[in-house]
């Protein structure tokens, strides 16, 4: 970091380094030995950020003015633990993330294992039930506003896709990820797959 100026602003910007970047296939076998992943019912969803300084994986933000962001597309298992990452520019539609963000997954549920995908109204697209259709999963895809009359009918049941969204929020509290300084997309992965691990590890309570 330089700050001639008295402000602090990013130097250059090596690489990560394979040991500086967490193993998230590693992360996530050790997650599953000591508390299980919960496989049954899944979530996808994505989280945009600003990206003042640009770089890779990096758009106009069509909800700040078409400012430089980035979205972050996170899959939950049914506790919220993160068991898949991808990074797109903030322009990019959440449905289009869809693939890369399953393909992201480093472990894979046992043979047999019937897989649920919740998802909101931003992944209703013919394209999104054919991408989760060979990826062996059976869509549940609902708008905001019947999610809302199911709430009101049990006011003690939450939608099951909260889990990513509540995933997202312990993302977003670090002010590192909720505005990306990294123009390099590794850089800004790395730091994205270090906070899943943290996740992880807390949630297991080893942290």
């Amino acid at each position: 970091m330089h700050a001639s100026d008295g402000r602090c602003r990013p130097g250059k910007q090596e690489p990560a380094s394979a040991h500086q970047r967490v193993g998230t296939g590693e992360r996530l076998l050790f997650y599953d030995e000591e508390v299980g992943v919960h496989w049954t019912w899944q979530s996808i969803d994505g989280a945009m950020s600003k990206a003042p300084l640009g770089g890779e994986a990096t758009g106009p933000n069509p909800t700040d003015r078409a400012k430089k962001g980035t979205k972050r597309s996170l899959q939950t298992e049914g506790e919220g633990i993160i068991i898949g990452l991808a990074v797109a520019p903030a322009n990019r539609n959440d449905h289009k993330v869809l693939g890369p963000t399953l393909e992201s997954r480093p472990v894979r549920p046992p043979r047999g294992t019937r897989q649920n995908m919740c998802l909101d109204k931003g992944y209703d697209y013919d394209e999104t039930r054919e991408t989760l259709a060979a990826n062996d999963f059976v869509a549940h895809i609902r708008s905001r506003g019947e999610e809302k009359i199911e709430m009101e009918r049990n006011r003690k049941r939450k939608p099951r896709r909260w889990v990513v969204e509540r995933a997202i929020s312990w993302m977003n509290r670090l002010r590192r990820l909720l505005i990306r300084w990294e123009k390099k997309l590794e850089n800004y992965l790395a730091l994205a797959e270090f906070v899943c691990a943290f996740i992880a590890y807390r949630a297991a309570k080893l942290w």
